[in-house]
């Protein structure tokens, strides 16, 4: 599980590493259960570490809520997705 990697390189309580869990776990959930091509065997490691890197990003500036930090966690990855994406051709 890349979030308990990137975790040991912070300084949180024990409380709080359970809710980065529980927020990483859930967010994951999520995109695997969704069908995205983010998920396939090829891709879902490097999902998986930007979806802990934003987790534990916006953990370091205050947030702690769970449910705010799955939501943040996957419209990041949305919007680093449509940045990675091919241009499209107009015809």
């Amino acid at each position: 599980m890349p979030i308990i990697a990137s975790l040991a390189q912070n300084a949180f309580d024990p409380e709080s590493v359970r809710v980065l869990e529980t927020a990483f776990d859930t967010a994951w959930e999520t995109v695997n259960s969704s069908g995205s091509d983010l998920a396939l065997e090829g891709r879902a490691a490097s999902t998986r570490e930007v979806l802990a890197k934003r987790i534990i990003e916006m953990a370091e500036r205050g947030e702690s809520d769970p449910r705010r930090l799955v939501d943040d966690a996957l419209a990041h990855l949305a919007t680093s997705r449509q940045d990675d994406a091919p241009p499209k051709l107009s015809g």
